[in-house]
C-alpha cells in the first residue's frame, strides 16, 4: 500500500511561561492510501495536534512528516487535504452552495466547474436541495454536512476531521457516522478522524491509533478485522466489542490518574 502520511520519531514541544509542554512525543505512525484512520484518547493528548502538524498548521521541533511525499508545507499548497472543523464554520452571509464555493473560489476553478463540483458535493452528503438554505436555516447535523460537502469539493485524496460530530446528539451522530461510511466506501478516500468516543472510534475506522497524554504519545495501534460493510448493529457483536475493550484498556494503560 502506499502511505499517504508517514511520520517518523516525530515530536512537538510548546514553550510557555510555566514550562515546556511535550504536545507531542515519538509518533511513529503510517497512514496508508483509504485507510480510515481514528485517533482517540483525552483531552491534552495530541489528537488534534497531530492533524494539524499534517495540515501544516502547527510546525513540530523533532522527526520527521510527510504528506504523500511530500512537506505538509508543500502538500498545503498543492492542496492534498480538506480539513473538517469541530464545528462547521459556514459563513452565515452565505448560503449553502456558496459556502461550499468558497476554496474553489479561491482556487479559481471556473463558474462552470464550481457549479459541477458543488452539486457532486453536495449530493455525496446527501444535501441536494439545500443549495440555496442559508446555515441557520440547517439543524446542525446538516451544517456539518455541508462542512464536509465543502472540504470534498475540490476532490483531495486525504479529509482531515477534528472531532466533527462531538457536539451532536447521539442520534445524529450515529446517522452521521453510518452517512459518512458509505461516503468512505464511495469516494475512496484517506480519511483522518479525531474523536473522544469509543464506540464511534471501533464503528468507523480501519485502524484506531490509541493516544495518552503527558505527553502525547502513541500506546496502541489496531487494526480493526471488521467488515468494511457496517449496519449499526454491528456494534452488539463480540468481534466490535472485543476491540472496544482493547481501547478502553490501551486508555487506561496509557493514562496517570495519579497526577
Amino acid at each position: 500500500m502506499t502511505s499517504v502520511v508517514s511520520a517518523k520519531s516525530l515530536g512537538l514541544t510548546f514553550p510557555t511561561a510555566d514550562g515546556d509542554v511535550v504536545a507531542l512525543s515519538n509518533v511513529n505512525l503510517e497512514i496508508e492510501k483509504g485507510e480510515f484512520v481514528s485517533f482517540i484518547g483525552p483531552s491534552g493528548c495530541g489528537k488534534t495536534t497531530f492533524l494539524r502538524v499534517i495540515a501544516d498548521l502547527e510546525q513540530p521541533t523533532s522527526g520527521t512528516i510527510t504528506v504523500n511525499g511530500t512537506s505538509p508545507s508543500e502538500a498545503r499548497v498543492n492542496r492534498s487535504y480538506g480539513y473538517v472543523f469541530q464545528a462547521p464554520a459556514l459563513f452565515p452571509w452565505r448560503n449553502i452552495e456558496k459556502n461550499v464555493a468558497l476554496p474553489l473560489e479561491i482556487m479559481r476553478f471556473s463558474e462552470t466547474e464550481r457549479r459541477e463540483r458543488i452539486r457532486k458535493s453536495l449530493e455525496l452528503v446527501n444535501l441536494s436541495g439545500f443549495e440555496k438554505k442559508f446555515p441557520w436555516q440547517l439543524s446542525g447535523g446538516m451544517q456539518q454536512r455541508a462542512s464536509i460537502a465543502r472540504a470534498l469539493a475540490f476532490d483531495a485524496d486525504l479529509l482531515l476531521m477534528d472531532e466533527p460530530f462531538g457536539a451532536l446528539d447521539e442520534i445524529v451522530r450515529d446517522h452521521l457516522n453510518s452517512e459518512l461510511l458509505k461516503l468512505w466506501a464511495r469516494t475512496q478516500k484517506t480519511i483522518a478522524f479525531v474523536t473522544h468516543s469509543i464506540p464511534e472510534a471501533v464503528y468507523l475506522s480501519t485502524k484506531i491509533v490509541v493516544m495518552s497524554p503527558r505527553p502525547g504519545r502513541v500506546t496502541d495501534v489496531i487494526i480493526s478485522p471488521l467488515p468494511k460493510e457496517r449496519p449499526l448493529e454491528i456494534r452488539e457483536t463480540p468481534e466490535f466489542l472485543e476491540i472496544a475493550h482493547r481501547v478502553r484498556e490501551g486508555l487506561r494503560a496509557g493514562h496517570s490518574y495519579d497526577e
